[in-house]
């Protein structure tokens, strides 16, 4: 037992090994127990932060519970300067590294329960793809800076370095940047989300994916329309998922002949049709005019519904109403017409002439 080597007893060997093995048997036993304890309460409440707690500390490594083990035997050596430093900075490397891990884990628990309620907010899954490749880049960058600091790297130099290279970097790539912003703005602003139907300048459909640079979108022929997100933002967009009422006009138009009494009841008439149907706001019911070969009413009201079918379910048989009081009324349909009437030796005649430069119909 008194027998050295490397500058320590073989009783101080065999004390580390002890409590290199105690603190590493500790450490397991300790994440053990908290996982079934946070697993069964987590099973009980309905917040998500003990699962996400959970989930982290499942991605506990035994290598780095070793480590810590060995690290705590170590402080029973006597050891030379370079190596106790060596094994400080090895155990706090191992330890930012398990730290990144764990919000690791906590960000894709996160992410997966944003989008199993994907079908009842589409909202979580278009943020929460931006969001969590974000919040890990961010992670990743700081542990690995604190890793170098920690391994005697200057990164006040490597920061400073790292600025001025960002912004060549941020020249040259400045469209992918600017997509990247605009899917920012796209999930904080939330001018749409996956699921909705969208309108851009003259294409329609319905969107399927918002990422970094892209945005895709299911037309109604059946492919697949890409937009950069950037371009996307700056068209003309309308968001049909978001319509509460819809607005129709239609016009009606009736013969010249049609009795003047007859005329001053049909805006009363299509007014009671149009309030009979459900969900309908009647906005206006007039006479606006005489035409060409037609008296003209037009109609306007507002269908409370954003369902498309249901609407055209209402004009539909708004229409076959129409028809059936304007039959049962006898009034007749203008159809456009054209009467023109010629002066033929002082007196009008019904008829067609040639005009007097013309030549004279072959016979």
């Amino acid at each position: 037992m008194d027998h050295v080597f490397f500058g320590n007893t073989v009783y101080k060997w065999l004390s580390a090994l002890g409590v290199a093995l105690v603190v590493m048997l500790s450490l397991w036993l300790i994440k053990h127990v908290l996982v079934r304890r946070l697993g069964v309460i987590a099973a009980r409440t309905a917040t998500r932060l003990d699962d996400v707690a959970v989930a982290a500390l499942e991605s506990t490594k035994m290598l780095v519970m070793t480590v810590i083990g060995l690290y705590a035997g170590s402080l029973m050596l006597v050891l030379p300067e370079g190596a106790r430093v060596m094994v400080t900075r090895t155990a706090i490397t191992v330890g930012l590294v398990q730290g990144a891990i764990w919000g690791n884990a906590a960000l894709r628990s996160w992410l997966q329960q944003y989008y199993e309620n994907r079908a009842t907010d589409p909202a979580r899954a278009t943020s929460a793809a931006a969001v969590g490749f974000i919040a890990r880049m961010v992670l990743w960058v700081v542990i690995l800076l604190m890793i170098l600091d920690n391994l005697g790297v200057n990164i006040t130099t490597l920061v400073a370095s790292l600025g001025i290279g960002g912004i060549a970097v941020a020249l040259a790539v400045q469209n992918i940047l600017g997509d990247l912003f605009a899917s920012l703005s796209i999930v904080l602003d939330k001018p749409f989300v996956i699921g909705d139907f969208i309108v851009v300048d003259k294409y329609l459909g319905t969107v399927e994916y918002v990422g970094l640079k892209t945005t895709r979108i299911r037309s109604l022929g059946g492919e697949q329309l890409v937009f950069s997100n950037a371009d996307l933002l700056k068209s003309r967009l309308q968001n049909m998922s978001r319509l509460e009422t819809r607005r129709a006009a239609f016009t009606v138009s009736v013969t010249y002949d049609t009795p003047a009494a007859t005329l001053r009841a049909i805006p009363g008439m299509l007014a009671e049709i149009v309030r009979a149907q459900p969900k309908t706001r009647l906005d206006r019911s007039h006479f606006t005019g005489v035409g060409a070969s037609s008296m003209n009413f037009e109609v306007v009201y507002f269908y409370e519904s954003p369902d498309y079918l249901a609407f055209m379910d209402v004009q539909q048989e708004i229409w076959l109403r129409i028809v059936e009081r304007f039959d049962a009324e006898g009034i007749e349909y203008a159809y456009p017409t054209q009467t023109l009437q010629v002066r033929n030796g002082g007196k009008e005649i019904p008829g067609i002439t040639p005009d007097a430069g013309a030549a004279p119909a072959a016979s």
